[in-house]
């Protein structure tokens, strides 16, 4: 690196390697003319989130680039082909408080004929996308509090153990169409991706 580089440098992020990092697709599909959203149950089986409702995705693996990882997890969860894939831009990027930064890309889904992998997908849920824009999500807020480790230096900063530490919170959210709930990171993702919709008028 030389320093006439620094001025136009692609500014990192301070922990970033102690993020793991996932991509999603967010998934449209066309019935009869009118724009539907593409989620996944997620079967019972899994370790992490069973029976949750979510976007396809999963963890970017070595060598891969965010795109190519969020139409790989697509393929093998949706059973559909890398060429029924449309990626049509990046959504905005979601950090997790608990150490995961996720990806979304909105892509269209070409000639989809609801198959899915009974391994990682209990069953599809299709949501319109007219419903989800006249919708505001039920919000919830959750508190994050710090807890130092038990040999935690006290006696470098001022104040010690009545040091007064931030205190923070995070917004946890709820979709209810029909019978399912969207909710968590799904439902944050979801509503950035459904305002980028509305701003770039992609229907």
């Amino acid at each position: 690196m030389e320093k006439e580089q620094f001025s136009t440098r692609r500014p990192g992020i301070i922990g970033e390697e102690k993020f793991r990092q996932y991509s999603v697709l967010i998934p449209l599909i066309c019935i009869s003319g009118a724009t539907y959203l593409l989620f996944e149950k997620r079967s019972n089986q899994l370790k992490r989130q069973p029976g949750e409702v979510c976007f396809p995705g999963g963890k970017l693996e070595p060598g891969e680039s965010l795109e190519e990882c969020a139409v790989r997890e697509t393929v093998e969860e949706l059973n559909v082909l890398p060429q029924q894939i449309e990626i049509m831009g990046p959504g905005d990027i979601y950090l997790s408080p608990f150490n995961l930064m996720i990806h979304p890309f909105i892509g269209v889904i070409k000639d989809y004929q609801d198959t899915f992998s009974r391994d990682e997908v209990e069953e599809i849920i299709k949501v319109p996308l007219d419903f989800l824009r006249s919708q505001e999500p039920e919000r919830f807020v959750s508190k994050l509090v710090s807890e130092p480790p038990e040999d935690f230096p006290y006696e470098w900063i001022p104040g010690g153990t009545k040091y007064p530490w931030a205190k923070g919170s995070y917004d946890v959210l709820f979709y209810r169409y029909e019978d399912w709930i969207i909710w968590g990171m799904t439902a944050q993702i979801l509503k950035s991706a459904v305002n980028l919709m509305e701003e770039y008028h992609i229907r």
